[in-house]
């Protein structure tokens, strides 16, 4: 081994001081390959300098290592938030990954001076009114959402509708809300209501269900019988809603619990949500590591890239400890106290248990998947005939309404499944060919989509190229591969007679075409990369024919002519932010009265915006 990053990194250990801060390793071409954190930053790279004490994969990394930025910081926990943060933001290989940056689903009961109103509500808190969550997926939020509907029959409706509603709307009917909005319930009752959900969402059920007992026996006692049916009814919903909970868990008003389970050097992670005391779901999760890694420090890893974008609880509870730099990290970013531990005993212990064994069986499941899908990679690799195991194959496909409205589509696959945030787009632009206009070449927008994207030099080289079409489509993606002076293998699949699945042909440079058996698992795979790519490209040509109806019925509506148009466009930058624009927001143009950004609002959310 060449001792070129060695040496790199002995010339900065010369310098460094013994205070904390992060490092960055970089290589050559300017790419993050390692954030560390240290309480002593000396001390710390001056361990890369030992070799024979580094794995492998670390001396390789040493290897590659060009150059190293510092930043210090006040303290090790400071340190530790700054690590995630950057881990986060340049995802370098031989770091631990946490690849989630979605943000979690809520209930909200909303505030001002409307009714409250009941909705899923995800992103950052801003609105206001009242936020219980997050709930672990949508489907958990939407089951809870559906319940409580039923049992307190709260609005749902936006505020817009709410505002100009006459008569009640089918939720009234089919006892799904009161109707406030046209006085089927007065104000005081049905902000009774929306406390008794709120409470209920506090876990106070206990307190509200002996309230409805004295209601309906009261309204039993007054003869008031149709009333007293209702009070029962909300008793059993009520019932049924806490056996599809499950048993509430005193003592658990904020509390997340994560368990890490570590085997064949995969790690998987699964978080449990319990606020007031209700289970609000679970997810799983692989980061990325060394083989190598301790769990916990992976586990350390994974804590504080979680809650770099999530609220942070009062209560996380592990099955693996946590160093006191967490705690003071997570506290230090939350600005409260945070209480992390491993539960020896009692129900916390027992939710423990329950974890692991959630995460065990998801752990089994993630590698009888990733066994399979190495034996099929493996099988694409012999088929191919390609150097090694593929561990990205880009899907290409086109889609177009006889010319008109031409996309191309990449999808990506990798050992993991789809990786979908790698997903690309491109809007056809090419407009010189005739054929491209009224016929819908596919040849030229295949040769256009691959040259845009392999003169992309951002984005990492493929294994393997799968084409969606016959031997042509294979022409145009070896000829743009020499133009570029790229390697990559490109393959075209194509459908067979009738165009029926199974009888695919596959076209590959220097080979006659050929067929799989139609049993052949091989060819399943293949067949659903292939079909991801098309239902991805259909799905990119809808969006982009609906947006193009929606901007050319925008020239026509009523009250809004060319000055107001433009004024709209000036003011928010995009046609799109236009359509995401609040009434409130479109009345801060000029020109823009509350009438007609009411009417403007509900063009985009009731009328075309729909279709």
């Amino acid at each position: 081994m060449t001792l070129s990053g060695l040496s790199i990194i002995q010339d900065f250990v010369k310098t460094l001081p013994l205070k904390p801060g992060v490092y960055r390793m970089i290589s050559k071409e300017g790419k993050v390959l390692y954030v560390g954190k240290a309480k002593s930053l000396k001390n710390r790279v001056t361990s890369y300098t030992h070799l024979e004490g580094l794995s492998v994969r670390l001396k390789k990394m040493v290897h590659l290592t060009h150059s190293m930025e510092f930043v210090l910081t006040q303290s090790e926990s400071e340190a530790l938030i700054l690590e995630a943060t950057l881990i986060k933001k340049f995802q370098p290989p031989y770091n631990v990954l946490l690849k989630d940056d979605k943000a979690y689903p809520y209930l909200l009961l909303t505030g001002g001076d409307l009714p409250s109103r009941l909705t899923v509500y995800r992103g950052a808190v801003q609105k206001q009114g009242d936020y219980f969550g997050p709930f672990a997926s949508i489907g958990a939020v939407h089951d809870t959402f559906d319940l409580l509907v039923r049992t307190f029959k709260l609005r749902t409706c936006k505020d817009t509708v709410y505002r100009h509603r006459k008569r009640p709307c089918l939720q009234y009917y089919i006892k799904r809300c009161t109707a406030p909005c046209v006085g089927k319930i007065s104000v005081g009752a049905y902000e009774d209501t929306v406390t008794q959900a709120r409470q209920f969402l506090e876990g106070k059920t206990k307190d509200i269900q002996k309230v409805l007992r004295t209601q309906m026996l009261a309204a039993s006692q007054d003869l008031d019988f149709e009333q007293a049916a209702l009070y029962r009814d909300q008793i059993q919903s009520l019932n049924k809603i806490q056996e599809e909970q499950g048993v509430r868990v005193d003592g658990l008003e904020e509390t997340d619990v994560m368990t890490l389970v570590k085997d064949q050097g995969i790690a998987a992670v699964q978080v449990f949500f319990y606020r007031h005391g209700w289970n609000y779901g679970n997810q799983s999760y692989f980061p990325s590591h060394d083989p190598h890694d301790d769990a916990s420090v992976i586990l350390e890893k994974f804590v504080m890239q979680f809650y770099l974008n999530k609220p942070i609880p009062k209560e996380i509870l592990t099955n693996i400890p946590l160093g006191q730099d967490v705690r003071d990290a997570l506290g230090e970013k939350a600005q409260r106290k945070v209480v992390i531990s491993v539960p020896e005993r009692g129900d916390k212990k027992g939710l423990i248990t329950m974890a692991l064994h959630n995460t065990q069986e998801s752990l089994a499941r993630h590698l009888a998947h990733q066994s399979s899908q190495t034996i099929l990679l493996e099988g694409v690799q012999k088929l191919f005939a390609l150097e090694t195991s593929p561990e990205r194959i880009e899907v290409y496909d086109n889609s177009h309404t006889q010319g008109t409205m031409p996309y191309g589509a990449m999808v990506v696959a990798t050992p993991q499944g789809f990786d979908k945030k790698s997903y690309r787009t491109f809007s056809i632009k090419n407009q010189k060919q005739e054929a491209l206009i009224y016929g819908g070449d596919d040849y030229a927008m295949m040769e256009e989509v691959l040259t845009r994207r392999f003169s992309n030099n951002d984005l990492p080289l493929p294994d393997l190229v799968l084409l969606d079409g016959g031997k042509g489509h294979l022409s145009i993606g070896a000829d743009v591969f020499k133009k570029l002076d790229v390697t990559v293998p490109v393959v075209a699949i194509s459908k067979g007679i009738d165009r029926n699945a199974g009888r695919e042909i596959f076209h590959q440079v220097g080979k006659e075409p050929f067929q799989l058996e139609t049993t052949d698992p091989i060819l399943y795979y293949l067949q659903r990369l292939r079909d991801e790519a098309h239902r991805f490209a259909i799905g990119t040509h809808r969006r982009g024919r609906s947006q193009n109806m929606m901007q050319s019925s925008f020239q026509k509506i009523d009250g809004i002519g060319p000055k107001r148009r433009r004024a709209l466009l000036e003011h928010f930058g995009s046609f799109k932010e236009i359509q995401n624009a609040s009434i409130q927001e479109l009345q801060k143009v000029e020109g823009i009265s509350l009438k007609i950004a009411t009417h403007l609002y509900h063009f985009f959310h009731q009328g075309h915006g729909d279709s």
